[in-house]
């Protein structure tokens, strides 16, 4: 996906207001309409014009614009910053874009997956809102009560647009996967003429571990193990989300064997499974004894660790 400077394309500034927006984009369609202009672009000029106005129109995508960063140049390969929308609250009641194309195709994608997911009956007054939070895998086994923060887009009395913050005391169920919502009842958008307020939906996902992946209900480790471990067998103790416990490593094990810790994963009926993948470490050879080992290794054993490389 390549990066669009939706402000640039619209010749305004990133403060501007929603009126100057909408202005500019008026100014600029009129000059570039296809069936009236003489400039021999003028039909992706104007396509790249709707693209940048269906966005920027729009509070909460322009919000979700904005927060993905200012560092980036037009045409750069461009991905979304890790982790961008978490606490990002909408409601994705905004228009449907008349446009498929680069960036506003990933906000469409975004705020129509979630509106429709959780779609209302169309008579109700209620506007249900929408965020992503990021919890600790370890909140995941045991269970947590969590204080998170939101941020919602607002246009104030000027047309800026801002975001308002709150923050909320949320539980966290034990066996929660990524992907999977939690609806607070009564915690979304104010209800039309007096009506209930909507409910707020939150999409769970998983903070990055520095020793642990997950993948769906399963957990994944890499191990490291000295040679003697991996070549001798034995008893090891393995970290998990949840605590310690001891594994046996068979005797004879390469490097990349995974093995499996069953019902060791994130709870659940039926709960996931740990993989704990062996990672062989060699010790440094760092003083005499070391390298001394290491030569008596060397004399000790007929091998070739490139004897597949020849044929």
């Amino acid at each position: 996906m390549k990066y669009k400077d939706y402000y640039a394309i619209l010749g305004v500034e990133r403060t501007a207001a929603q009126d100057d927006i909408k202005r500019a984009y008026r100014k600029l369609a009129r000059k570039y309409h296809p069936d009236i202009s003489k400039h021999a672009d003028a039909e992706d000029r104007f396509k790249e014009l709707g693209e940048a106005y269906e966005v920027l129109k729009d509070p909460e995508k322009r919000a979700a614009y904005d927060r993905m960063g200012t560092g980036w140049r037009a045409g750069q390969d461009f991905q979304p910053p890790p982790n961008w929308d978490e606490g990002f609250e909408f409601s994705g009641a905004g228009e449907q874009a008349g446009t498929d194309a680069g960036l506003n195709d990933f906000f469409e994608a975004m705020f129509r997956g979630e509106r429709t997911a959780h779609a209302r009956p169309s008579h109700t007054t209620s506007q249900d809102h929408h965020a992503r939070v990021a919890i600790d895998i370890e909140d995941a086994y045991r269970g947590a009560q969590r204080t998170i923060l939101l941020q919602l887009p607002t246009v104030d009395a000027h047309g800026h647009v801002s975001l308002q913050s709150r923050t909320l005391n949320v539980s966290i169920p034990k066996g929660v996967r990524a992907g999977q919502h939690l609806r607070l009842v009564g915690q979304g958008g104010t209800g039309v003429g007096g009506g209930p307020a909507g409910d707020l939906y939150l999409e769970i996902s998983f903070r990055e571990h520095p020793h642990f992946r997950v993948d769906g209900s399963d957990v994944l480790l890499d191990l490291p193990v000295a040679p003697w471990e991996a070549a001798l067998g034995g008893q090891v103790t393995v970290p998990t989300p949840d605590g310690k416990v001891d594994m046996t490593v068979p005797m004879g094990s390469a490097g990349g064997r995974r093995l499996r810790l069953k019902g060791k994963g994130i709870p659940g009926k039926p709960p996931g499974d740990l993989y704990v993948i062996l990672n062989i470490v060699l010790p440094p050879a760092d003083s005499e004894r070391a390298k001394a080992a290491y030569d008596t290794m060397r004399q000790a054993f007929d091998f070739d660790p490139r004897a597949r490389l020849y044929g």
